[in-house]
């Protein structure tokens, strides 16, 4: 038996006058494919500037495992969303994203994730935020990122969000009940530009030769790279793609990332790790999914691979949907000339299946693009930080 001595306490690493920690509210929710701590706007800290380190203390980061925290050391999971009800008519609630890096000092709160933009409107419904319709409420959803509004279409069963369905998504091994996300007005989220550098396509130069490459911005900013042009096939899985890659990858992403006025390219992956994000595309291919399910071509309108903090992604990022969908209607970039169809569905082959787009195009210009995903909460509880935060 251990007795209540100091040196007990002192083996055991509990300080002797005991450990103040702060106890907060949250939610853990996956939604789409990724997974995040949901937090009310009330229960962060009220100095923003504390923000960063408020959220690096329950996430348990840095630290590659994030072991003393909610992350789940990987970049998927460690994803925040902050809410608030909005006192503005034009739409329910407010929602901020927020990137919490794995092994650095950093939250970056530059772009959205679409993915967990699919669990706001359930958040919202079950915590009494919005008013509910049956048998289905439209959360309107200001993305403060960006400073667009996204629409979602939450069904509904006793009072709460609907948690069971027919809905599977490429990425998640269980149905849903569906969530159709309507984005609207995405271009120029980040940049204010829907082309940041004013062209359709840059020609760079790297370690390898000079590239082309294109930068769109809508939703989310996305530097496009035809994979050949990396010496790949396109259709890896993200295990296939070595350091090398990677390295070359980023390389290019930094770059742009300079274009965009972000950072410097030397300083671009610890300055701005999320924005643009480096998608490769390629022409349709056939292919072994991460399931085990075979691709076939005519399937597909466009193949592609997307990164998401220098690591590649399992799926496809939603706003990374959104941004491919927008730069299939612009012509001369490098996705539109791969995919080169007539209609406004495009069917999106990634690491984890097909994905399809729904846009609505008015005079050449995209102004909705909809997606269906599925969310789920997993937890409701408390987070305890090491810190306090006022």
């Amino acid at each position: 038996m251990i007795g209540n001595t100091l040196s007990n306490y002192l083996v055991l690493g509990i300080p002797k006058g005991g450990c103040i920690m702060q106890k907060i509210p949250c939610t853990i929710m996956r939604a789409g494919t990724s997974k995040g701590v949901f937090i009310k706007f009330e229960d962060m800290p009220k100095d923003i500037n504390k923000w960063s380190d408020f959220l690096l203390d329950i996430m348990g980061s840095p630290d590659a495992r994030q072991i003393d925290g909610l992350g789940g050391a990987n970049s998927l999971t460690s994803k925040v969303a902050i809410i608030k009800k909005s006192d503005n008519k034009e739409y329910d609630i407010e929602y901020t994203f927020a990137q919490v890096s794995l092994t650095d000092k950093l939250v970056d709160f530059k772009g959205n994730c679409g993915n967990i933009s699919a669990g706001v409107g359930p958040f919202a419904v079950n915590e009494g935020l919005v008013e509910i319709t049956n048998p289905i409420t439209e959360v309107k959803i200001l993305n403060t990122n960006t400073n667009k509004i996204i629409g979602a279409e939450v069904e509904i069963e006793n009072g709460q969000a609907k948690i069971d369905g027919d809905t599977y998504i490429p990425g998640v091994p269980n149905s849903g009940s569906p969530i159709y996300l309507s984005f609207y007005d995405s271009e120029g989220a980040v940049t204010g530009k829907l082309l940041p550098t004013g062209n359709v396509i840059d020609n760079i130069e790297t370690s390898i030769g000079k590239i082309d490459i294109s930068i769109v911005d809508s939703a989310n900013p996305l530097v496009f790279i035809n994979a050949r042009d990396l010496g790949l096939k396109g259709t890896e899985l993200p295990d296939e793609l070595t350091e090398e890659n990677l390295k070359l990858i980023e390389e290019v992403r930094s770059i742009a990332a300079e274009m965009c006025g972000f950072a410097s390219k030397e300083e671009a992956t610890k300055k701005s790790p999320a924005v643009p994000k480096s998608t490769l595309v390629s022409a349709p291919a056939e292919y072994i999914d991460l399931s085990g399910s075979k691709r076939s071509k005519e399937d597909m309108d466009l193949v592609i691979r997307m990164m998401s903090m220098q690591k590649p992604h399992r799926a496809l990022a939603i706003t990374g949907a959104v941004c491919t969908t927008a730069a299939a209607s612009i012509e001369g970039t490098l996705v539109n000339k791969l995919i080169q169809k007539g209609d406004d569905k495009i069917r999106i082959a990634h690491p984890g299946g097909i994905m399809e787009t729904v846009a609505k195009v008015k005079d050449g210009r995209v102004e909705c693009v909809k997606v269906v995903r599925t969310a789920r909460k997993i937890m409701d509880g408390y987070v305890y930080t090491r810190e306090t935060y006022k």
